[in-house]
């Protein structure tokens, strides 16, 4: 007979919790839908690429150089990310924050730097 009433009431008090959670889930992601319409259209981009530049890889001047222009082509490939995106989807952009990586790569066939960039901006959309 205890045994009958223990069952329900614990199937009861599991559900219980359960149904208290996903209120309280209910309630969070209302706050998280929310919080975006605050913003006035505001969106987060990041870019990533990765490129290789043939040349030499030494402490020589010519290999100074060479790393000044790989760095040279991520920024200003980030400056006209911003350009492209006002083109098309924004109508302001701001460059966050960029980062760059230089590898150097040798091989009997070719040597160089394997450059990885990424980018992050905050847009206001059209």
């Amino acid at each position: 007979m205890t045994r009958k009433l223990l069952i329900p009431a614990t199937v009861a008090c599991l559900l219980g919790g359960a149904a208290s959670q996903s209120i309280g889930q209910g309630v969070m992601i209302e706050r998280a839908i929310a919080a975006p319409a605050r913003q006035e259209g505001l969106v987060r981009v990041q870019m990533s690429i990765q490129l290789f530049v043939m040349g030499p890889t030494d402490e020589s001047e010519a290999a100074d150089r060479h790393r000044e222009r790989a760095r040279r082509v991520l920024y200003e490939l980030a400056a006209k990310e911003c350009d492209l995106m006002r083109d098309v989807i924004a109508r302001d952009c701001r460059l966050e924050s960029i980062n760059v990586n230089l590898n150097r790569q040798m091989t009997p066939q070719m040597q160089g730097y394997a450059v990885n960039g990424s980018m992050a901006y905050q847009i206001t959309l059209k």
